[in-house]
């Protein structure tokens, strides 16, 4: 089972497929999403994200995931 997850910034879609797993840097702390993973809406800080082995660097944003759709509203670094 693989994630779908879309990336996007205000003005485009930086990333829209499947993954294995989404890294991101939440508010207290790094974490993981791996498919069936518990619904989440958290923001985001300063850091990355990484679905699989790309890494996209960021100011800040917002993730949720729910029924292994991953969505994560960005502002670049």
């Amino acid at each position: 089972m693989l994630l779908n997850v879309s990336i996007l910034n205000l003005s485009k879609v930086l990333f829209e497929g499947q993954a294995i797993r989404v890294i991101v840097s939440g508010e207290v702390g790094v974490f993981e999403i791996l498919p069936f993973h518990k619904r989440i809406i958290s923001r985001l800080i300063t850091g990355a994200v990484v679905v699989d082995q790309q890494s996209i660097p960021i100011r800040r944003g917002v993730i949720k995931a729910d029924q292994n759709i991953v969505t994560i509203i960005l502002e670049e670094k």
